[in-house]
């Protein structure tokens, strides 16, 4: 029997409006109008239109969504429509992940100043990343990329961050040519995150000089000009995160990517267990645990609690491009970028491999077959130092073990079958190892004394020099 499937609407709908009177007070209007957008989606309050299929007859009554970007059941066509629009914006390059975090002690703040500090917290990230992409010593190119905003962690706690995918180059200073950074390396983390530290905290100075921050509760003493200080002091000598993934393989996988970050709910309908009321189970992954799933069981009033910290404010973008990326004339950049891109690698093109005569020597066949395999034109082949070793010995001793190499499998063979002697009561075990390596050491003695000599080369005659 099939389990109904559960939908975060049944959560709203069984205890939202207990939620919605105890908390009356702390609510505004964003979450208000979210809590009303989930519980009547795809319901009869939002009407709906018949669907009748002409070859059987039958018909369905589909009601209508509520588009409201924070309901995990309606993002599947924006996400659809913005894709497919974004296809034609990629680069012929690898593309790296960059995330970008806030600590907790900046997280408090934005969370009571969310317009102002996640607009900042985007716009520090862009220009870190620019601003060392154009370092000469670093890429020296202009870049652009496409940041994703993330206010939830798995848990459906507050955790800020910024999930940024860029081109793995970008155009020369002087707009001449195109310079593409390493196959797996694109900018030190650690320099990324100091200029990215850098810039938020002089953006958190200049909005508490404008007074344009707010604090409440707890958080109202950084009001005060001292505290407020002493924070950002605490700040600059935190270690902000900044974490940076291998590139993509191509750019399906590009897409494939950008479809799980872009038009993304705090959580999805399939994480959901359970639903009672005294409890909501849903899965979470536990990635100190290397990423394995567990169940997490929240009260509902705690849940809708945790699911409401991440509404965002009104008209605010979570999806921002910059650089070369950005709106104006994107279109012709992205031509000027592909362009470059194309002069910098140009395409050979297939020519048909030409037959080889029947009359040509096998001398001059092989020799142009050894021409054909320079060294430069071989891939490079790479093993650890343990094969190394052991392919090492291999070659030093293939000539001796393969001159008598019956002779030797007869004697190990014979060693090997002898019937075992038991060691002494008082021998360790170290020496029943050495007495077992002896037999293949005097099968390889064996065969080196039975071996001839080889003879000396003669030497050859020096030539003198008689001019004087």
């Amino acid at each position: 029997m099939e389990q109904p499937v559960l939908e975060l609407a049944d959560v709203f709908r069984s205890h939202g409006d207990a939620y919605l009177r105890d908390h009356a007070a702390h609510l505004g209007r964003g979450e208000r109008r979210v809590i009303g957008a989930i519980t009547a989606c795809r319901t009869a309050a939002l009407g709906g239109h018949v669907e009748h299929c002409d070859a059987c007859g039958a018909t369905r009554v589909a009601y209508n969504s509520c588009r409201n970007r924070h309901c995990p059941k309606c993002q599947g066509a924006a996400r659809a429509q913005w894709l497919s629009a974004r296809k034609a914006e990629l680069l012929p390059a690898p593309y790296f992940h960059v995330v970008f975090t806030l600590p907790p002690a900046a997280a408090e703040i934005a969370f009571q100043n969310k317009a102002l500090v996640y607009a900042l917290l985007m716009r520090a990230a862009a220009e870190a990343t620019m601003t060392l992409a154009e370092n000469p010593r670093r890429l020296g190119a202009k870049i652009g990329l496409l940041a994703v905003l993330h206010t939830w962690g798995q848990t459906l706690t507050h955790h800020p961050h910024v999930h940024c995918v860029v081109p793995g180059g970008g155009v020369s200073l002087d707009g001449t040519r195109w310079i593409a950074c390493k196959p797996s390396f694109f900018l030190p983390v650690k320099a990324l995150a100091r200029l990215f530290r850098r810039l938020l905290l002089a953006g958190l100075e200049a909005a508490f000089e404008k007074n344009a921050l707010c604090f409440l509760g707890e958080l109202a003493p950084l009001s005060e000009p001292r505290a407020f200080a002493e924070r950002i002091k605490s700040l600059r000598k935190t270690d902000w995160v900044v974490y940076a993934k291998p590139p993509f393989g191509g750019p399906e996988q590009v897409l494939a990517y950008l479809a799980r970050y872009t038009h993304r709910a705090a959580i999805a309908n399939s994480r959901l267990v359970a639903i009672s009321d005294d409890e909501i189970a849903f899965t979470y992954k536990d990635y100190r645990r290397n990423g394995c799933r567990k169940i997490m069981r929240l009260k509902p009033e705690e849940f809708m609690r945790r699911f409401l910290l991440h509404v965002l404010p009104g008209g605010f973008h979570r999806i921002r491009h910059y650089g070369l990326l950005a709106r104006g004339d994107r279109a012709e950049r992205l031509e000027l970028c592909r362009k470059l891109a194309a002069a910098n690698h140009p395409v050979k093109e297939p020519t048909a491999p030409a037959c080889e005569p029947r009359c040509v020597p096998t001398a001059a066949r092989s020799c142009a077959a050894s021409a054909s395999r320079r060294p430069s034109d071989r891939a490079p082949f790479t093993v650890t130092r343990h094969e190394f070793r052991n392919r090492f010995r291999r070659i030093s001793l293939g000539p001796l073990v393969a001159l008598h190499a019956d002779e030797a499998k007869a004697h190990v063979a014979s060693a090997t079958n002898a019937p075992p002697q038991r060691p002494p009561a008082g021998q360790p075990r170290t020496a029943r190892r050495q007495d077992r390596t002896s037999l293949t050491h005097r099968a390889l003695t064996s065969v080196r004394e039975r071996t001839p000599a080889a003879t000396p080369r003669a030497k050859k005659p020096q030539r003198l020099s008689l001019s004087p």
